[in-house]
């Protein structure tokens, strides 16, 4: 099963939605696709659309799914990675008014030139990264909050005295 998360916001993301049904009908895609699609107003035969799911219904199709699309957003990318999926990622971009700003685009990068996803920014480039999928293997993701805590109380400390 492939699971593709467009996350909670009140954005659509459609143009990934239809990029999705491209893949399946061509043969691309060949697996189960079911989507969470939060505010995504999109019908297709071929991939089962949700809205929104809860938590719990979330963790475990994440926990079953065979790899994740998803748009560029922080909090679906890292529950993913934590969980050691294997994710693509593609952002939402303000020129097609999916967004209020292009944030996506650097969080996408920045994940990808880390190793812990495939990042793309066309969604053209949408067909190649789940033929390359197969063969890519995501670093394993290690928080990086504990050393910013740490931080952050060396600094309180060092200017409180």
């Amino acid at each position: 099963m492939i699971l593709v998360l467009l996350g909670t916001q009140n954005n659509s993301f459609l143009r990934l939605l239809e990029e999705v049904d491209k893949n399946i009908v061509n043969g691309v895609i060949e697996e189960e696709v079911i989507v969470q699609a939060g505010y995504t107003k999109y019908a297709s035969n071929n991939m089962k659309i949700h809205n929104l799911v809860s938590s719990q219904e979330m963790e475990k199709l994440i926990e079953d799914a065979n790899f994740i699309i998803s748009h560029g957003g922080v909090g679906s990318i890292l529950q993913c990675v934590k969980k050691g999926k294997t994710v693509i990622a593609i952002p939402r971009q303000k020129k097609y008014k999916e967004h209020v700003n292009d944030h996506q685009l650097q969080l996408v990068k920045t994940f990808a030139e880390n190793g812990y996803i495939i990042g793309i920014n066309d969604i053209k480039d949408l067909q190649q990264a789940i033929i390359s999928i197969k063969k890519f293997k995501p670093k394993e993701f290690t928080s990086n909050t504990q050393n910013i805590i740490n931080k952050i109380n060396v600094f309180i400390n060092e200017n409180s005295k």
